[in-house]
């Protein structure tokens, strides 16, 4: 077959609504024992078809039906080519770099891979149940990483940009690092891999840079210009690490108060959190009943768990369940789909980016919430209240949390420059929510205010 025509048997196109296309190596037309759609297609990664983007936002936004899997293969796709951009500049500070097609698809099954480990409503699981045994979405994730999927990570032989030299292949390892942000125990990484390691746990990364214009789309709430495009083109590797020309600054700035819109608009929008709270008290005994354990242990049984067996098995537990504790937890589900909400948001604190307490970032929401108790009146101190912290909740989507630097270079006075992310926050005009005060009625609103007021303030 002539070279042109073998490309066609190289590659498969999937469409997509951010990037037209991802190209994905096909299985018998590129070298190697795998290829990427054979990792496409394994059962872990089917799997998150069957997990919504947004855990519950989807209850709020009609139209935000996509998966784990649309933003998997989306990541994926950015990742390889942020990748391909960076390889001369890696190449030159580290001429130990594999070639090319390694480094760039090492890059591609990061972000393929990075959210493997997400359970029913991503991370709400990690938050409500796996944390009990000290893990999240990421520890097991690598997990999978390093074992079942670690023999088609080896097997690969190819990228969308070429074979892989004799003799080379992607360390399963190298995959588990990149999308470890604490590291990877037992893996003293080659500094090339290192350098790279920003791209998908970095403030600006293949992951939220891939999921900002996607949620942003798919729920049509409009966060202005994201351009992405800009920020791969400004950035390079320098002696220093993964570093961002200043020509690219103000796409960044525009990145990031992007993300932050679309945190408090969606992600952490009021009735997102209403449904959460009456969430959380039903969550962690259905997974008791459905999983049952750390999935550590159990793994075949956790890759079955999926939001659609999910909602199958407590609409049944609903009406056809003996067993009165199922039935019951089965019911609290239905009235959660009805949207029979009985949190009613009564107060939302808002602030300056410039103005925030740094005490407020580290409260904790059970924190807030005694310290609010304890200034109320005795008469008023059994109120049921809760409470949502900005810092805390959601970390994940929040980029107020966000804490590593960035490495600016200003080409004027040819100098490099760290930064903050909360501190490019606060030399912009942003106003974010701080807190907010939910309760079952109206009952003790105006003390409960002043409490909130008195705890901001001293915070």
């Amino acid at each position: 077959m002539s070279e042109p025509l073998a490309e066609y048997g190289r590659l498969n196109l999937s469409s997509d609504p951010i990037y037209r296309y991802v190209r994905v190596t096909k299985p018998g037309g590129v070298p190697g024992g795998a290829a990427a759609q054979d990792l496409i297609d394994h059962a872990w990664l089917q799997r998150l078809r069957r997990i919504h983007q947004l855990q519950s936002a989807w209850w709020v936004f009609a139209t935000a039906e996509h998966s784990r899997f649309q933003h998997a293969l989306g990541a994926m796709h950015l990742a390889g080519e942020w990748g391909r951009h960076l390889y001369p500049t890696l190449r030159r500070r580290h001429p130990d770099s594999p070639s090319q097609a390694v480094v760039i698809e090492t890059l591609r099954l990061a972000g393929l891979r990075h959210d493997v480990g997400h359970g029913p409503f991503g991370h709400f699981f990690d938050e409500n149940y796996l944390s009990r045994w000290g893990i999240d979405h990421e520890k097991v994730g690598r997990h999978l990483v390093l074992g079942d999927l670690a023999p088609l990570i080896a097997a690969i032989g190819a990228s969308p940009e070429g074979d892989f030299e004799a003799g080379e292949q992607v360390d399963p390892r190298w995959v588990a690092y990149l999308i470890s942000p604490g590291g990877l125990p037992g893996l003293n990484a080659p500094d090339w891999l290192s350098v790279l390691q920003p791209l998908l746990v970095g403030p600006f990364s293949a992951d939220n840079m891939d999921y900002v214009p996607r949620d942003s789309y798919i729920c049509g709430v409009s966060t202005g210009p994201v351009d992405v495009q800009r920020i791969i083109h400004y950035s390079f590797v320098s002696e220093h690490g993964l570093t961002l020309h200043n020509h690219g600054a103000e796409a960044l700035f525009m990145f990031l108060t992007s993300r932050l819109y679309l945190y408090h608009q969606v992600y952490y929008h009021r009735t997102v959190r209403r449904i959460d709270l009456q969430l959380r008290e039903i969550f962690p005994a259905t997974m008791d009943r459905l999983l049952g354990g750390n999935p550590l242990d159990r793994l075949p049984r956790f890759r079955r768990l999926d939001e659609w067996r999910l909602m199958c098995e407590v609409d049944r537990w609903a009406d056809e369940e003996p067993d009165p504790e199922l039935r019951e937890l089965g019911r609290s589900w239905a009235e959660l789909v009805a949207r029979k909400l009985k949190w009613r948001l009564i107060y939302a604190g808002y602030v300056e980016a410039r103005d925030v307490p740094n005490g407020a970032l580290t409260l904790s929401r059970t924190e807030f919430a005694a310290r609010i108790r304890e200034r109320l009146r005795p008469e008023l101190r059994r109120i049921e209240f809760e409470v949502d912290v900005a810092a805390q909740e959601s970390r994940a989507f929040n980029p107020m949390m966000e804490d590593q630097d960035i490495l600016f270079y200003d080409p004027l006075e040819r100098s490099y420059q760290h930064s903050r992310v909360l501190d490019l926050f606060r030399r912009l005009p942003v106003r974010m929510a701080i807190f907010r005060i939910f309760a079952l009625d109206e009952r003790g609103r105006g003390p409960l205010v002043e409490a909130a007021h008195q705890v901001l303030a001293a915070a």
